[in-house]
């Protein structure tokens, strides 16, 4: 039974920073490319990162360059987002999919349904 797992959330204040957890069972994790997103309370999904497991390369949505840091431990079959100086517009439930096809644009950014694996998200709350 294949799981994704999306862990690490919780509230914080404008300026801290987090780590995000991705974590994947019953899988082949070098074969999967593990990408994040994440929906604020009444706006649309937004793509953030993906990382690409076969070759460890990486890509990043405009919005998410310079704050975002996405990382890997293959012995933990984990990929880490980091998020550096937290803003109250980061207030959102962050996803994790994985997926066979290899991401290097916008267009691996799509319905969860039509990811190979969609895990469950985790709140991050940004508020003083």
């Amino acid at each position: 039974q294949v799981q994704v797992v999306a862990s690490g959330g919780g509230s914080v204040q404008p300026g801290e920073s987090l780590t995000l957890s991705c974590t994947v069972s019953g899988l082949t994790f070098e074969d999967y490319t593990i990408g994040w997103v994440r929906q604020a309370p009444g706006k649309e999904r937004e793509g953030l990162s993906c990382l690409n497991n076969y070759d460890a390369t990486t890509y990043y949505e405009d919005s998410a360059k310079g704050r975002f840091t996405i990382s890997r431990d293959n012995a933990k079959n984990t990929v880490y987002l980091q998020i550096g100086n937290l803003k109250p517009e980061d207030t959102a439930v962050y996803y994790c999919a994985a997926d066979a096809l290899d991401c290097h644009n916008s267009a691996w950014f799509r319905a969860p349904s039509l990811y190979d694996y969609w895990g469950q998200g985790t709140q991050v709350t940004v508020s003083s």
